[in-house]
């Protein structure tokens, strides 16, 4: 078994729930000077997250990047004292386009992904399925980190046969047309790699057009994009300070406290047995752990 690689540096985000065994930050006088914050989006985010949960197939959830930080917040509220044993992770790394990386880049973004499990080593050992989790508009980081994901793997010669089944992808697409012949990334001729995925691996969840552009053009954000430049900062994983922080922190606390309410996970079983996959065993635990919380 090869050993584990420390985590890279990464930007610093406060804990705020309690998960796996994780107790949240004492934040002081951080939050001082914001409104409180009431999140107009939540029935949109709640629905959005319980699909996200169902067409995941219940698997292990790692988000990518800042954009859904705000549905990492709301899950890790209901899910914090669940009997669920998934994960739920983050990857926040900006990773949009491979271009220019540097050997030195594309090694140092292979320890990010190990970070939270996604070396083809532990990929090819897990007991659950993990699906990582964007807001799409043309599914650039996707491929980017499928192309990264497929060139380590061959390399390590671990089994693709067998990582297939475990890598689960789902985009958060702004909400369109129903029709057929809507455009839709992972439909386009010039990703192949989705068809070397089981039928059902690649997934979208649809969000309404203003909480989409919220999550991910206007949110005030805890920390800073992390783009490969800034991969190998000294100071990456220092707190962020900025003007828009105590609001930011208050609306991520707002959504924690909101996940943890029984209003919330009500609505996101319901949600849950709507979908079509809530005939799946791992689907119907998550319902079972929201609801005996």
């Amino acid at each position: 078994m090869p050993a584990q690689p420390s985590a890279p540096p990464q930007p610093f985000r406060w804990t705020l729930a309690s998960r796996a065994g994780a107790r949240p930050d004492r934040l002081g006088a951080l939050t001082e000077g914001a409104d409180p914050a009431k999140p107009w989006y939540l029935p949109s985010l709640t629905d959005c997250a319980a699909k996200v949960l169902a067409r995941s197939g219940g698997a292990d959830l790692c988000f990518v990047g800042r954009s859904l930080d705000s549905m990492y917040d709301l899950l890790t509220g209901a899910f914090e004292g669940s009997s669920w044993d998934g994960e739920l992770l983050r990857l926040p790394v900006s990773c949009t386009s491979d271009r220019g990386w540097t050997p030195a880049m594309t090694g140092r973004f292979r320890e990010h992904l190990a970070s939270v499990g996604l070396d083809p080593y532990a990929l090819a050992r897990r007991k659950r399925p993990v699906a990582l989790v964007d807001v799409v508009f043309r599914g650039n980081t996707f491929d980017t980190l499928h192309r990264a994901l497929a060139a380590w793997i061959e390399e390590s010669r671990e089994p693709w046969p067998v990582i297939r089944r475990k890598l689960r992808y789902v985009g958060v697409t702004q909400r369109g047309r129903t029709s057929p012949h809507h455009w839709r990334w992972q439909q386009d001729a010039s990703r192949p790699w989705v068809r070397t995925l089981p039928a059902g691996n690649v997934v979208n969840v649809s969000l309404d057009y203003g909480t989409w552009t919220w999550f991910g053009d206007h949110q005030p954000k805890v920390h800073s994009s992390f783009p490969a430049i800034r991969w190998f900062d000294e100071n990456a994983a220092e707190p962020w300070h900025h003007p828009s922080l105590p609001a930011a922190l208050s609306e991520s606390l707002a959504l924690v406290g909101a996940g943890r309410t029984r209003a919330v996970r009500d609505g996101l079983v319901r949600t849950l047995a709507r979908e079509p996959g809530f005939a799946g065993r791992d689907v119907r635990a998550l319902a079972a752990a929201l609801r005996r919380r």
